[in-house]
């Protein structure tokens, strides 16, 4: 019975229009728009990082749940934004929730899958009786250069999630991953933006993997996409989640409440778990939620869980922001603005 304790989300509340981003270099912003799905982005405040989010979110969880921080015996934070090369973003969260010093505590990267790898490694830890419980964060302060086709949709946010097997409010049936060396994104050690092998992001990227663990999942399971109230894939644009999961047998209403890159933008590690927040938002006692995450380079991980009566009364959904209340707090920049917070402008 090893799943989901408590959850929390972190947007933040500034945006900036892809059609502004357009208008600077000169683009088609209809174009952009109607080829990517996505009509804004959200954008970092100047004291905003990875680590900001990861705490927040963290906070939130622990606030709509009463647990003992000192019983949380890892944190494992994934992201490929962490502010420090060398100092861990993980034992930030753990002192500002109070789980130090009696704790185990790392930086996941893998491209935008580290915040579900993170997940698998604590309910590993769980399950093995090791810890009651541990923390899994996906967040990133998405970099894309200048002009390039990443600016778009390079986005901010993050997700916590509370693993343990205490009346977990959703439980992980099973878990599995797909993974292969597929060059399609990567950023260089010392280089300020990542670059992209386009024809290798579709396929054999994104959708070889994607559907690839889906399969996988649904083998494993004996389950088929219908069993399924709710589906999460990873959102890199609009478009590709909602191929793929029209490739797999997935309706556009069983992606909908999940599908949030319209209005948020591409968050890298943040992703899949800012989709599964929205849902646990709203779902209720016995609806099954299908999970599947992408991180370049290139791997998936996918998830089959269960929502128990536990979200009813062990947590209190109510207290800390909703995904959807946070994406409804808007503040939009200028591409100047925008630039200067996102430290675009070196001086």
């Amino acid at each position: 019975m090893v799943g989901i304790i408590s959850y929390g989300a972190y947007i933040p509340s500034y945006r900036i229009k892809v059609e502004e981003i357009a208008r600077v270099w000169g683009a088609n912003a209809a174009e952009i728009t109607g080829g990517l799905g996505v009509r804004e982005k959200a954008v970092p405040d100047y004291d905003e990082n990875t680590a900001t989010f990861a705490v927040e979110s963290t906070r939130t969880a622990l606030a709509r749940r009463p647990i003992d921080p000192k019983e949380i015996k890892a944190v494992y934070v994934g992201s490929e934004s962490h502010p420090y090369a060398v100092k861990p973003t993980a034992v930030t969260v753990g002192e500002a929730i109070g789980a130090t010093p009696v704790m185990t505590a790392a930086d996941y990267e893998f491209a935008c899958k580290a915040g579900t790898a993170g997940i698998q490694t604590a309910m590993g830890l769980v399950s093995s009786g090791m810890m009651k419980y541990a923390v899994a964060v996906g967040a990133d302060t998405a970099q894309g250069a200048p002009g390039d086709a990443l600016e778009y949709t390079a986005a901010a946010g993050g997700a916590s999630y509370i693993i343990g097997n205490d009346d977990p409010i959703a439980v992980i049936n099973h878990t599995c991953s797909f993974t292969s060396d597929t060059p399609d994104f990567w950023r260089r050690e010392g280089e300020d933006y990542p670059r992209h092998g386009g024809r290798f992001s579709g396929e054999p990227g994104y959708f070889k993997h994607v559907t690839g663990c889906a399969k996988m999942m649904l083998e494993d399971m004996g389950t088929k996409p219908a069993d399924y109230d709710y589906a999460v894939f990873h959102q890199p644009n609009a478009k590709f989640p909602q191929k793929a999961a029209a490739m797999l047998g997935f309706t556009p209403e069983q992606i909908k409440t999940g599908l949030l890159v319209p209005r948020l933008g591409n968050t890298y590690s943040g992703a899949v778990p800012l989709g599964l927040a929205a849902i646990l938002d709203v779902a209720k006692p016995g609806e099954k939620i299908f999970v599947t995450s992408y991180g370049s380079g290139s791997g998936s991980d996918a998830f089959d869980i269960t929502v128990t009566d536990a979200i009813l009364s062990k947590i209190d959904r109510n207290k800390g922001p909703s995904v959807e209340s946070m994406l409804a707090k808007a503040k939009y920049l200028d591409y100047a603005v925008y630039a200067r917070h996102k430290g675009k402008i070196k001086v």
